[in-house]
């Protein structure tokens, strides 16, 4: 759909509103307010509803809300002042809450062309350093006209998370130079991805440098990046500032990732420790283990993360923007791995409700990035653990094909209404993950989608994957 100017002027005439100055951005993002608690129905008179009841709707904003005609120059909407236009669903949760519904995709990938692009000539960097991001509530089957609209940001990404960024865009282009497309994860990368675009089935492409198909992907921001954007858009009074706070602060700064990678100076911050027994470790940072503390080993961990700040890693800026989770495990001087790894607890309405294993929130834990630190036993049931390994960690596509029948299976029981101990996964039943409640909470409860009252259960990994994954790393490590 693309409306002819002398219809955009008619239209812009009859809504009355005033003017903006399209080559600023503050008279931009202040205009765009007008938008909130309304629909675009609410800017149509009746004759014209039945002309503008189709089309994707930033492209119907553009063109019945800010008079501009959809085109596909790879220059930002708002050209002049270097914005573009951005819309993106919300649903509500339980409690009324809003949440992300999906990542912000940018722009499809062409995978034989942008292997020729550098991250400055970039689709995504020409349009994307400033947007116009105008959320939205999701309603499954309702027109565009009726979509009301909720936030409105005015999103800059600073020149930290640019460094991030493009160090995200050239690990994927890397991969595809490499002929990998058909590998590409989103775990690769930390702020941007490149996420698949359509169902399971759907067509592949072509890549360069393989006879292998790939799947279709876009540039996106990811689900944990547009957290950050909603967060802010609730607690902010105007929305044209990106100053976000984090619990867990900065770990890195702007002048650090010009010379290194976010990974490379995390890690970086172990070396001097590998070997040490982590109560030596504990004293350099002045953390009190005496009482010992449940959570000594990720005391540990988090102490030297943030250079030696008392703070969780896990609340820091970068790893909430790139929904990284830092994991500690222990191994024995067997070994083995005696724990299993807990996660979330299961929200039975949004795996009820999620039709797609790609847009489903177990999805982006499970493709997500981890990072892991390692304590092994020195001698058997001594307890005497060093500090033996810190890496950072993506599940590979054979394990989440595997995630994704066990997603189904937990579906298909959230459907039955059979949310009980007797039907998920069992760690037992040696598969890569299993379904139990977390022993602090295993007697809390919650409503299952048919209003009945069920136990919270938790995704896990089994500790015989942990076991794996561990030496899977280590089997990496002796060969260099």
């Amino acid at each position: 759909m693309c409306l002819s100017d002398t219809t955009l002027l008619s239209l812009y005439m009859k809504m009355n509103i005033r003017e903006y100055d399209r080559s600023d951005k503050r008279s931009i993002y202040d205009y765009s307010k007008g938008l909130l608690n309304k629909t675009l129905r609410d800017f149509l008179e009746s004759d014209e509803i039945s002309k503008m009841g189709k089309g994707k709707l930033g492209q119907l904003v553009e063109e019945i809300y800010f008079g501009i005609k959809n085109n596909p120059n790879p220059r930002p909407d708002f050209e002049e002042a270097g914005v573009e236009l951005k819309c993106t669903p919300l649903n509500t949760g339980s409690n009324g809450e809003y949440l992300i519904k999906e990542r912000l995709v940018c722009n499809m990938i062409n995978y034989c062309e942008v292997v020729t692009e550098d991250f400055e000539h970039s689709h995504f960097y020409l349009k994307c350093q400033l947007m116009l991001i105008i959320f939205y509530l999701h309603k499954s089957d309702a027109s565009p006209l009726d979509l009301m609209f909720i936030f409105s940001v005015l999103w800059k990404l600073e020149e930290k998370d640019l460094l991030i960024i493009k160090q995200d865009y050239n690990i994927i282009i890397t991969k595809i130079i490499r002929g990998e497309a058909h590998l590409l994860s989103e775990g690769d990368t930390m702020y941007l991805g490149a996420c698949r675009k359509g169902q399971k089935d759907d067509g592949l492409v072509e890549q360069p440098n393989s006879d292998i198909k790939a799947p279709k992907r876009a540039f996106c921001l990811k689900m944990a990046y547009m957290r950050t954007i909603l967060d802010f858009a609730k607690k902010s009074k105007y929305g044209y500032s990106t100053n976000v706070q984090f619990s867990g602060g900065q770990l890195v700064s702007a002048e650090e990732l010009k010379a290194k990678s976010f990974e490379e100076l995390i890690i970086g911050r172990f070396g001097n420790y590998f070997g040490k027994n982590y109560r030596d470790i504990a004293k350099e940072c002045d953390i009190d283990l005496s009482r010992n503390p449940k959570n000594m080993f990720a005391m540990i961990a988090n102490s030297i993360s943030a250079n030696g700040k008392k703070v969780s890693v896990n609340q820091s800026e970068e790893f909430k923007k790139a929904g990284l989770t830092m994991k500690t495990i222990r191994v024995n001087a067997h070994g083995t791995i005696k724990e299993a790894m807990s996660f979330e607890n299961i929200n039975y309405s949004e795996v009820n409700d999620c039709e797609n294993w790609y847009d489903s929130r177990l999805y982006e834990i499970f493709s997500s990035r981890f990072m892991f630190v390692v304590f092994r036993e020195q001698n058997a049931n001594k307890g005497d653990y060093i500090l033996d390994d810190a890496f950072f960690w993506t599940m590979p596509q054979s394990d989440l094909e595997k995630a994704e029948q066990y997603w189904q299976h937990i579906k298909a029981i959230i459907k039955a209404d059979k949310i009980d101990d007797n039907y998920w996964w069992k760690s037992k039943d040696e598969k890569l993950f299993h379904v139990r409640p977390k022993a602090s909470k295993s007697t809390d409860c919650v409503l299952s989608p048919s209003g009945k009252k069920v136990k919270k259960f938790c995704y896990w990994f089994n500790n015989s994957y942990i076991k794996e994954i561990v030496s899977k790393r280590q089997e990496i490590r002796n060969e260099k």
